[in-house]
């Protein structure tokens, strides 16, 4: 409330007893403001000043319904007066009814469509309502009006953010920064603009510009811990969140971050105490009790098994979080070898995220074939070029996800002379586009893949010259990859089919994998792996080493020794305990990396073959 514009020119009362009154508001003195403007209205009754200071001083002290009744009183003896108009709907907006509070806000700018209050607060209404293309139109009428409006654009910032359209968000978080540069919620909004758009060093500028302002925003130092991580500095992202939690200890979100990551060191102890701690936080976090059942072994139906049970029953709950839910009551029944209601959760669990992946087959079989029709033309053109070796030598660790890259990973890595980089996205993001040829196929820009790939490797991996890409769909880039960077080694890792689609369909990915939702999407999308693997093995020479993650189990040492060989490491005995190797592992099997190899894990599937119809028996 602009309370500055209700001093008029009137006759009455005095222009000091409302300057008194207005000064008592502002400082705060709501006692005095209270006792004063009821003896405005006692004397001045036709005067609408002290009716808007009275109901102003109730809202103020929490006395909501009392400041109600008195704006529903005034409204009726000034029902010209937009000022009332809007602090009648700020009102009923505390009280949750919205569909009043937006009328009254209308109301308003119907009697004065330059009340500029009105505008804005009809705006916040609208986001409330879920009415947001109504909402980012409010927030332009109050900036049209008034073009320094602060929060305007900063509101306008999160609508635009909700709607997806990212850029917009990130010109008006700008603009409010522009005009307010100490304004920490902008800045830390921002970053998060900047994180989505995965411009990571931006992120952090922001986040830490917030937190200069702001040393003790919990939610920026949380944030910056997952910015951190997406630059793999796990151990600065481990200090950000810890930071958080010393300056919020009761945030639920952070402690979460903190038990992933402890999850991602090894270190499950902690990753325990703290996803524990978020969830008596926030009893009803889904996420926090997923992730917590992957690395605990249940023996009974204990107190979190009974949290979750209560949670699937609620009516209210979001898809999402039933998503979680599902998987993790799965996990409980599988540990109790109940694999009836295990099934019964994983399927319901992929049945929503179906739903929500909206998967085509179709434009994966497109993708393979454009990959297969364009590799000739790939590799003639890679052939103009010369490919000297750089200081460092990629291993790409392929297969099917779930296939075990990420144990090969871990024991080829358990060597000083090598980097352990995990999953990286840079083979699709830098050459996918080249590979399906939806972009120029010629010199250029090949030896510009090559270089900027190799370029980012460097930055990764420093002084050491062995690094490992652990992404497995990089299966589909093989092509690619041995014309474009010969020298490169390559692994595929085969499994048991029946075992790998099964393992695909229990798994709650981070990033969502569309054809893991269902069965039959995984069938198909398994035999276009195999279709793939036979057309590389045809025109590739033996480039790609084969490991098979069935036989490593039965003779681990001669395997071993065979892949070795191949990739040109001298032999460690390392290689044999992966599960001591300390490096942080941020994929799905960063539970049971840290376990030894064993037999027989490609039969857990069989548990649950009274339930599939046959499906997975394809494969036998």
């Amino acid at each position: 409330m602009n309370l500055d514009n209700s001093i008029n020119d009137s006759e009455f009362p005095p222009k000091q007893l409302l300057k008194v009154l207005l000064e008592h508001f502002n400082a705060g003195r709501y006692i005095e403001s209270e006792n004063l403007s009821k003896s405005l209205i006692e004397n001045f009754p036709k005067h609408p000043f002290g009716y808007k200071i009275l109901g102003a001083v109730l809202g103020q002290t929490r006395r909501i319904e009392d400041s109600l009744i008195i704006f529903q009183k005034t409204i009726k003896l000034f029902p010209k007066d937009v000022e009332i108009h809007t602090n009648l709907g700020n009102t009923l907006k505390l009280l949750g009814r919205y569909d009043e509070a937006e009328l009254c806000y209308k109301n308003a700018i119907k009697l004065n469509s330059k009340y500029i209050p009105a505008h804005f607060h009809l705006g916040v209404i609208y986001t409330q309502l879920g009415k947001l293309t109504d909402a980012v139109e409010s927030y332009k009428n109050a900036i049209k009006l008034k073009n320094d409006y602060v929060e305007a654009y900063y509101n306008l910032g999160i609508t635009f953010k909700s709607l997806g359209k990212l850029i917009d968000a990130r010109k008006s978080y700008e603009k409010a920064i522009e005009l307010k540069p100490n304004f920490a919620d902008a800045h830390y909004n921002l970053g998060n603009i900047f994180f989505e758009l995965q411009e990571i060093d931006k992120a952090l500028n922001c986040y830490a510009k917030a937190i200069e302002l702001n040393p003790n925003y919990a939610k920026a130092h949380s944030n910056t811990g997952n910015a951190l991580k997406k630059l793999g500095k796990f151990k600065e992202a481990k200090n950000s969140y810890k930071k958080a939690t010393e300056i919020l200890p009761n945030f639920a979100e952070a402690h979460f971050n903190l038990g992933i990551t402890y999850i991602e060191f090894g270190n499950l102890q902690k990753a325990t105490k703290h996803l524990t701690k978020a969830i008596e936080i926030k009893s009803d976090y889904a996420e926090a009790h997923r992730n917590l059942t992957l690395i605990k072994k249940f023996k009974s139906q204990d107190d979190q098994y009974l949290k979750m049970n209560e949670l699937y029953l609620r009516k209210e709950i979001s898809d999402e979080d039933l998503c979680h839910i599902n998987f993790a009551l799965a996990k409980v029944y599988e540990d109790l070898e109940n694999y009836e209601y295990a099934f019964k959760h994983y399927s319901e669990g992929n049945e929503l995220r179906k739903i929500q992946s909206n998967y085509n087959k179709n434009i994966d079989i497109e993708i393979f074939n454009q990959i297969k029709i364009n590799y000739e033309k790939i590799s003639i053109e890679a052939e103009k070029f010369n490919k000297e070796l750089k200081n460092h030598l990629p291993i790409f660790i392929v297969g099917m996800p779930r296939s075990g890259t990420t144990l090969i990973e871990q024991i080829i890595s358990s060597h000083p002379n090598v980097k352990g980089a995990g999953e990286l996205s840079y083979i699709n993001d830098l050459g996918g586009s080249i590979a399906r040829g939806l972009s120029n196929i010629d010199h250029h820009s090949l030896l510009k893949f090559r270089n900027n790939y190799l370029d980012i490797v460097h930055n990764i991996a420093g002084d050491i010259f062995f690094i490992t890409d652990k992404m497995p769909q990089n299966f589909l880039f093989l092509g690619l990859i041995t014309s474009v960077i010969p020298e490169a080694k390559i692994i595929n890792v085969k499994r048991n089919p029946s075992a790998v689609c099964w393992a695909n369909y229990k798994q709650y990915f981070k990033k969502d994998i569309g054809y893991s939702h269902s069965l039959d999407d995984i069938i198909a999308y398994y035999k276009l792996y195999e279709d793939l693997m036979e057309y590389w093995s045809k025109h590739l020479n033996q480039k790609i080493y084969n490991i098979d993650y069935d036989k490593l189990t039965i003779d681990q040492e001669f395997e071993t020794r065979q892949m070795i060989d191949y990739i040109g490491l001298k032999w460690d005995e390392k290689f044999l305990s992966p599960e001591v190797n300390k490096r942080i592992v941020s994929t799905a099997s960063n539970v049971q990396i840290r376990e030894k190899i064993y037999k027989g894990s490609s039969d857990h599937w069989k548990n649950y073959e009274p339930f599939l119809n046959g499906k997975l028996n394809l494969f036998d």
